[in-house]
Formats: C-alpha cells, sequence, structure tokens
C-alpha cells in the first residue's frame, strides 16, 4: 500500500492556543483511518489542514501527491469532503442538492439517482432538507461527499449526536466506501465508532499524536499491561508476547474474556533452566 495522505511535523496556533502540535502520521491507500481523540484535541483543524481549508503554521501536508494549498483545485477533483457543521438552505430539495453538487466538478459525477438509491435516499428524493431526519441529513452528506468519485473521502464526527440505530447504518455505509477500493480518513471521539470502523487509528490529545496503531493493538496492548505479574508485553502484527510470573495464564485468559479479544492461538511457554540463569546473571550458560 502507498500512502496516499502524509502529514509531518504540522503545528497550528490561534493566538496562544497551540490546536495541532507537531502531528505526524501517514494514512495508506484503501484502509479506514480514524483521528480520535476528546473533543477540542485538534481533531477538526487537523483534518481542515489536510483538506486545504486551512494553512499550517510550519510542517509539510501532502495529499494524493499534491499540495493542498498550491494545486488545491487538482485535489478538489479527487477528494470528497463532508464537514462537521455542514448544512444546506431549508427549503433545497434532496435531488436538488445533488445536481448542484454535481454541477460543481470538472469531471463526469457518478449516477445522482443510483446514489441516492444506494444510500436509502430514494423515498426522500422530494423531500426538503429541514424536514429530513438527522440519519438521512448525514446520508445526504454522504452522498455528496460522493457524488464526484473520489478517491479520498473525509469524514468529520459524521455520527454525532444520531441515535444508535442511525450510527450503525452510517457506519455501514462508510464500510461500503472502503468496499468501493475509496480510502477513509474520519474523525471521531466515539471510541465504539473508531474500534468497529478503523483498520488503523490516531490518538490525539492537546493537539498532538500520543499512540498510533490498530484498534486491535491499541487495545489489547493497554489491558494486557493491567494484567497482574506482567512484566512486559510485545506486539508483532498480530501477534503478542506475555511475560510475566504468578498465575499469569489465568489473569491472561480471563483478561481476554473480560474484553472480548478475539484469539486465533494461544501457547503458553515455561522458563528452562537458561531462562533462569540468564535472568540471574545477565549473560549466558554459553559464555
Amino acid at each position: 500500500m502507498r500512502p496516499v495522505i502524509t502529514v509531518a511535523g504540522v503545528r497550528k496556533t490561534y493566538g496562544r492556543t497551540v490546536a495541532v502540535d507537531e502531528a505526524s502520521f501517514e494514512v495508506m491507500e484503501g484502509e479506514i483511518f480514524g483521528l480520535i481523540g476528546p473533543n477540542g484535541a485538534g481533531k477538526t483543524t487537523t483534518m481542515e489542514c489536510i483538506e486545504g481549508l486551512r494553512k499550517p503554521d510550519r510542517g509539510a501536508i501532502s495529499v494524493l501527491g499534491l499540495d493542498p494549498f498550491r494545486q488545491v483545485y487538482k485535489l478538489q477533483n479527487r477528494i470528497g469532503v463532508q464537514l462537521q457543521q455542514a448544512q444546506l438552505q431549508k427549503r433545497i430539495k434532496v435531488w436538488e442538492a445533488v445536481d448542484l453538487w454535481a454541477s460543481l466538478y470538472q469531471k463526469k459525477s457518478v449516477d445522482g439517482t443510483r446514489l441516492l438509491e444506494q444510500l436509502g435516499l430514494t423515498p426522500k428524493r422530494n423531500a426538503w432538507f429541514m424536514n429530513l431526519s438527522g440519519g438521512q441529513k448525514q446520508r445526504l452528506f454522504i452522498a455528496l461527499a460522493l457524488i464526484n468519485d473520489p478517491e479520498l473521502v473525509f469524514l468529520d464526527e459524521l455520527t454525532t449526536g444520531l441515535d444508535p440505530q442511525s450510527r450503525r447504518a452510517i457506519w455501514e455505509l462508510v464500510r461500503s466506501i472502503r468496499e468501493r477500493g475509496k480510502t477513509v480518513f474520519l474523525t471521531t471521539h466515539l471510541m465504539e465508532e473508531a474500534e468497529r470502523l478503523c483498520d488503523r487509528v490516531a490518538i490525539m490529545e492537546h493537539g498532538r499524536i500520543i499512540d498510533m496503531d490498530t484498534p486491535l493493538r491499541l487495545v489489547a496492548g493497554e489491558q494486557f499491561n493491567r494484567i497482574a505479574g506482567v512484566e512486559s508485553v510485545e506486539c508483532a502484527g498480530e501477534e503478542f508476547t506475555i511475560r510475566g510470573q504468578g498465575d499469569l495464564v489465568t489473569e491472561t485468559i480471563r483478561c481476554l474474556g473480560e474484553n472480548r479479544i478475539h484469539v486465533t492461538d494461544f501457547r503458553t511457554i515455561l522458563p528452562n533452566l537458561e531462562d533462569v540463569f540468564l535472568k540471574l546473571t545477565g549473560r549466558s550458560i554459553r559464555e
């Protein structure tokens, strides 16, 4: 996989407030990548810098091999954007909004009628925007973000304020976007959403990226470190090696069950005499 987004040392301030503090990460082609953290962590500002809506004070950003500021018009034809505070005119009809957005792009848009059908909005085709439910509005914003058949889709706090049923319906739509070969970059402060959707996540706090990995490795690593008697936790791909003493096996199995961590293989390796000697002396018996 190749990186479609590269962020290196990006910093953005508003007066004395540091919104983004030396953020660096990559988003790979074909993945759902989540930037997660509490409200006010700097997620939206980071996304807006990547989209070219805000210019960082310093740092470098590349999106699909383009500079989002100097090559903004080339980039706009290749990305789709759903903004956190998006609104439309109250009395614009669903089909009118889709036709309007399609007319804004230079390249040929996708079939708007089919897109509405795929998103379950055909019965609301003639409805005014102000009469749509929260979930229907979010599905319309997804349609507008996809109307130009983008390679990369940005979704900012997509399901905030929605009921659980609408939220899960939106999650299925996001997965279907990835299944079409698109890359998805999303922000959320909902941990369940990130865990259900994302291939990888970056955790942001006070404008800084404090950790980044797959949800499985982040969750499992954190839980394994809390097991009584654990001395070290190592991760290679999807394989964890937990070292410790005491009732380690029982406590590890309990941790797996309580956190519903899926296991495909489980092996116990007991120390031998050389392991004990090495731990006590710090050098191999062979020496």
